[in-house]
């Protein structure tokens, strides 16, 4: 007889726990506080990088200079992480930033229809829609 069985009890059988609202709620917030952290270590490692090539070019700013274009667009700003540009990295980490509460919204979804609650999967669907065309269908969109 094994240590966790205890005499005279049946053998525990693995039994998946239902998709309730604390289950979800957890992992959304699992979701969130992940991606936070690594949109954090992204832009945290491209502002070494920036530093580390850039550290001792005096800076003018008498001057207004904008972002470049390269940076204006997701193919642009994978290009350049492509390239290793820090610059690229700290662009690339807000983007994963703003990404993140487009993908609790995504889990959402899938949450909601697990649960099989059609109303809520409706509503998340059409906020997921407006979300997606304001992140891909603004002026950083491909």
């Amino acid at each position: 007889m094994s240590a966790a069985q205890a005499p005279g009890r049946p053998p525990r059988t693995f039994q998946p726990q239902p998709w309730r609202d604390r289950r979800i709620e957890i992992i959304l917030g699992n979701l969130l506080r992940a991606g936070v952290l690594l949109s954090a270590a992204v832009a945290l490692c491209g502002g070494c990088i920036y530093l580390a090539r850039h550290a001792h070019e005096p800076t003018d700013y008498r001057v207004f200079r904008g972002e470049p274009s390269e940076y204006r667009t997701i193919p642009g700003v994978i290009q350049s992480v492509i390239h290793g540009r820090g610059r690229g990295l700290i662009q690339l980490g807000l983007l994963l930033l703003i990404a993140t509460p487009i993908a609790r919204v995504a889990f959402s979804v899938a949450g909601f229809a697990i649960e099989r609650d059609r109303l809520y999967v409706a509503f998340t669907l059409i906020v997921l829609a407006i979300l997606l065309y304001s992140f891909l269908g603004s002026g950083i969109g491909v």
